[in-house]
């Protein structure tokens, strides 16, 4: 058995690896028949031994070989040269293709699994391995996907969730799987059998916080003193600390700045990264704040910010009493 599993949903891909060791027998005696390698620092020869090797008490023996494929990516001009000079590791790449031909020749008890990220249509190793293999991708899952894939994982917990809790999850969270996944098993905890409705999102999901500083940097930003002041109070009930909501303020200032730097070229996938983790929401966030406030006004706010925080930390105020004067001077433009 041979399967190769590969893309940027690293969560589904790992379901899928779940599913097939659960499909091979009494897991602890799997665990002990079962070989992880390194495949870009693999060579044959050594995948043969493992793959060779007879189980030990079980009925298989699975091998699991990550960034193999990844080895056979397309290069650049630059990276093609540097790997021409360096003639060991080229012809070590050669050889590994004769992959296919070892692979109709593998013990029958061995399952032979490779997993990798992204993996282009042009990959030599790929094209040359796909008719003998069980090929499964995992693309990252698109808006409406993501939302049937919400609604399944909620009924898998036992749950319902209301379609207006779907889509401000989705906001919030974005594709990212395994944060998805935590933040499902939390409200359905936290509903024990009742609808997940908007305001379950908003009381349990940890990103919705986040949207709270969103709006709370409007405010500040807008000169919208009441406003601001009713959503900092709010945040600091709900057991948000001082030196928290400072940091997320200034974390999202630092953002807006970045994306106004940026400009046009955010929206290229290589460039989001420059953003620090946030969730899709927060990266239109701060997209949308980055044209709607100048760079003066952000600065202003970077200065007051910096104050507060010095008093904060000499003692000159405690953490509410700060922040209540960061707002009113802020809102005072």
């Amino acid at each position: 058995m041979f399967y190769i599993l590969y893309g940027k949903d690293d969560f589904s891909l790992q379901q899928a690896l779940e599913g097939i060791k659960n499909e091979l027998g009494e897991q602890e005696m799997l665990a002990v028949n079962t070989t992880l390698l390194d495949g870009q620092q693999l060579s044959l020869s050594q995948l043969k031994d493992a793959c060779s090797t007879v189980p030990f008490l079980c009925s298989h023996r699975l091998v699991i070989v990550k960034g193999l494929l990844g080895r056979f990516e397309s290069k650049s001009g630059s990276e093609r040269r540097a790997t021409r000079s360096r003639s060991k590791l080229s012809s070590g790449l050669e050889e590994l293709t004769g992959l296919a031909d070892y692979v109709g020749q593998m013990p029958s008890t061995t399952v032979l699994v490779l997993i990798d990220g992204e993996v282009k249509a042009n990959n030599r190793l790929m094209k040359s391995l796909a008719s003998q293999a069980k090929v499964m991708g995992f693309a990252p899952l698109s808006d409406r996907n993501l939302s049937d894939w919400i609604q399944d994982r909620v009924k898998q917990g036992g749950g319902t969730i209301s379609p207006e809790a779907m889509k401000l999850l989705a906001g919030l969270v974005g594709a990212d799987l395994w944060t998805m996944s935590s933040e499902i098993d939390k409200l359905l905890a936290y509903c024990s059998g009742q609808i997940i409705i908007e305001d379950s999102v908003k009381q349990v999901t940890s990103y919705a916080r986040e949207a709270s500083i969103f709006a709370l940097v409007d405010a500040i930003l807008e000169g919208r003193r009441n406003v601001a002041q009713q959503l900092l109070h709010r945040l600091l009930q709900e057991g948000a600390s001082p030196s928290y909501v400072l940091a997320m303020i200034t974390r999202q200032l630092r953002l807006i700045v970045i994306a106004k730097d940026m400009g046009q070229k955010l929206s290229r996938p290589e460039n989001r990264d420059r953003l620090e983790p946030t969730s899709d929401y927060g990266l239109e966030k701060a997209k949308k704040q980055s044209k709607a406030y100048t760079l003066e006004r952000i600065k202003k706010a970077y200065h007051k910010l910096l104050e507060a925080d010095i008093a904060i930390k000499t003692g000159k105020y405690d953490g509410d009493l700060a922040l209540d004067l960061l707002v009113v001077e802020l809102g005072q433009g």
